[in-house]
């Protein structure tokens, strides 16, 4: 009845390690914590949302010393 179903099975222990293997390990700077090696591949726009919101916390206190 599994007629072009894909079972739990189907996935291979070698196509699993690999996909172990192409995330980097261990930390983006050695001596830190934070933040590991595979940071900047899970969140991409993490600098550009950060900037902005720089940016508006900027304007925000800026505005509030007038």
């Amino acid at each position: 009845m599994n007629k072009g179903f894909a079972t739990d099975n189907a996935l291979s222990q070698k196509s699993k390690k690999r996909y172990l293997q192409d995330e980097p390990k261990g930390r983006l700077i050695s001596w830190s914590p934070w933040p590991p090696a595979n940071f900047q591949t899970k969140y991409p726009a993490f600098p550009f949302v950060l900037t902005i919101l720089i940016i508006l916390v900027g304007q925000w206190y800026i505005s509030l010393l007038r």
